[in-house]
């Protein structure tokens, strides 16, 4: 970062962790998201590394990998949007070891950051009141629970029906 033109660009490196399968969807997700950061304005790919995938311990069929992905942004914004958008399990700046950042920039960052965590608790009560509307809410069944709930349903229905039936006959 000698040059003038290179006086304002971060280097960092993400790493992004998949799991999945089968194993050669995993390596076409990867290159898939390589060229998806290709198409972002202010971003360089310098370097890219899709690791092989590896099964999952006590897996039959499920694989995990990553990839580490050297990037040059011209702001700090950029790898503020990267995050929220992509959710490395990493990211690291490589260079500069010290930057300074108006207080306009510091505070784009921050309402982005801000933006983002908005728009995603507006998505999870979405999804809530949806949830409670079904009669639902956060439990989550353990697969075994699952026949016993749909058993319940089903008595309750019928408990519904015969108390109909009994309605209509008075």
């Amino acid at each position: 970062m000698n040059g003038k033109d290179d006086e304002n660009k971060i280097t960092a490196i993400m790493i992004v962790e998949m799991m999945g399968r089968p194993k050669e969807h995993l390596i076409q997700s990867s290159e898939e998201l390589v060229r998806q950061l290709t198409e972002e304005k202010g971003l360089k790919i310098v370097n890219k590394k899709i690791n092989e995938p590896v099964l999952v311990k006590d897996q039959k069929d499920l694989f995990t990998t990553f990839s580490e992905i050297e990037i040059e942004v011209e702001d700090p914004l950029i790898l503020a949007v990267l995050t929220f958008k992509y959710m490395p399990s990493h990211m690291e700046i490589v260079e500069p070891e010290k930057f300074v950042m108006s207080n306009y920039g510091y505070s784009d960052i921050l309402n982005e950051l801000t933006r983002r965590l908005h728009r995603y608790e507006e998505l999870v009560r979405v999804m809530q009141m949806q949830m409670e509307s079904q009669g639902g809410g956060f439990t989550q069944l353990k697969p075994a629970e699952a026949p016993k709930m749909e058993e319940k349903k089903k008595s309750k229905e019928k408990k519904v029906e015969t108390e109909k039936k009994k309605s209509k006959k008075k």
